[in-house]
């Protein structure tokens, strides 16, 4: 009899907890097609400052998130975009990656790999939490998003541990959006 009781109590004190929880991952959903792309502007790997107003309507843009400079996933998602970054400009794209990192471990690891595209450095996730990118465990999200020249996002892809299909993915459907 007490065990019911308590495990009532429980319930009850544990509804508005749920029911909070429920409403948080209802409206932390990711941008979905046709919606207009965050206004942010963030320092990249060299120091300096990018602003994503300055880049809207002058190339279709690819901005990819990804958690963590040198780790093996990422590095793989990072070279699979510079071993197709003349494709990438061919098609009149921009690459951009945002992480968590610093500006000094963005240089680093562009530097390491010699990465053709900008890496920048959203040190408090607040353009990651702008984009609504979801986590895993105790990783920041991976995906990535491409922007058209109107400034709304025209396609979407997410894959935590599929580093090289982001790239893959993000030309193939720049390709057949140009046809």
């Amino acid at each position: 009899m007490m065990r019911k009781k308590l495990n009532k109590l429980f319930l009850l004190l544990m509804m508005p907890l749920l029911m909070v929880s429920t409403v948080k991952a209802q409206t932390k959903k990711h941008l979905a097609v046709g919606d207009p792309v965050p206004a942010f502007s963030l320092t990249d790997q060299d120091g300096k400052a990018f602003d994503i107003k300055n880049e809207i309507g002058k190339h279709i843009l690819v901005i990819y998130f990804y958690p963590k400079d040198e780790s093996m996933v990422c590095t793989k998602e990072a070279c699979s975009f510079r071993d197709s970054f003349n494709d990438f400009t061919k098609a009149g794209a921009k690459v951009i990656g945002i992480n968590s990192g610093t500006v000094a471990s963005h240089k680093s690891f562009s530097d390491h790999y010699k990465l053709p595209f900008t890496l920048l450095s959203d040190p408090d996730n607040k353009v990651l939490n702008k984009f609504k990118v979801k986590g895993m465990w105790f990783f920041s999200g991976r995906q990535t998003f491409v922007i058209g020249l109107d400034g709304k996002v025209a396609f979407q892809y997410s894959a935590m541990l599929e580093g090289k299909e982001h790239s893959d993915q993000a030309l193939q459907y720049i390709k057949s959006a140009k046809k």
